[in-house]
């Protein structure tokens, strides 16, 4: 099986990374295939609006490294999202990632997949909250199982790079929130996931 991790930092040693990496452990011991796409080593232009993924299903008008998060998607069995915190909500790197997946929407690739989400901000009530509610929601949106971790996603107070390594409770509550999606995607199989797609897709009509 097989999971995404989607890093929104544009930080070599991201706070919000490091989680997500501890995040993807339980997965990689369980033998899952993980695929970790970091926006700081990719291009990601904001969606124009043009609506020519309207015209052609499927299709987004613009050529980048967003064609890597559309097969992504469908690759995937289960997904974990990782974003600072900036100005009080995702990352701008990240919401072009989010924004565009608008593009194969019809399609609903993630319909049916659990996912988690993780924010890391310098400040108390910086933002994170938001954050992980503005993911929790997109996801939503896709169709998705939006899985808590302890309590809801990981949130986390960090400004250094690598200061979260010192933080030994968010450690280990994104491995919870990785071994909470793990759970829950196991339980899951295509033919479950397959329904659940099926069965978004008719809601919406």
């Amino acid at each position: 099986m097989n999971v995404l991790g989607i890093s929104g930092s544009p930080r070599a040693r991201s706070n919000s990374h490091l989680l997500l990496e501890r995040a993807l452990g339980p997965f990689s011991e369980a033998g899952w295939e993980v695929q970790l796409l970091r926006l700081r080593d990719l291009t990601v232009h904001p969606c124009l609006a043009c609506d020519h993924c309207r015209t052609h299903p499927g299709a987004c008008a613009q050529r980048d490294d967003m064609d890597r998060f559309y097969d992504a998607f469908r690759w995937c069995d289960a997904l974990l999202v990782a974003s600072p915190v900036y100005s009080r909500n995702v990352c701008a790197q990240l919401m072009c990632v989010l924004d565009r997946h608008y593009a194969v929407n019809v399609e609903r690739p993630l319909a049916g997949k659990p996912g988690g989400a993780i924010a890391v901000g310098a400040g108390e009530g910086g933002g994170q909250a938001t954050t992980v509610a503005a993911i929790y929601t997109w996801l939503l949106s896709c169709g998705g199982v939006a899985v808590p971790g302890e309590l809801n996603g990981v949130t986390a107070r960090a400004s250094a790079e690598g200061e979260v390594l010192v933080q030994e409770k968010r450690l280990r509550q994104a491995r919870v929130l990785g071994e909470n999606v793990l759970a829950l995607a196991a339980q899951l199989p295509a033919n479950k996931r397959i329904n659940l797609a099926r069965r978004s897709v008719h809601d919406d009509t």
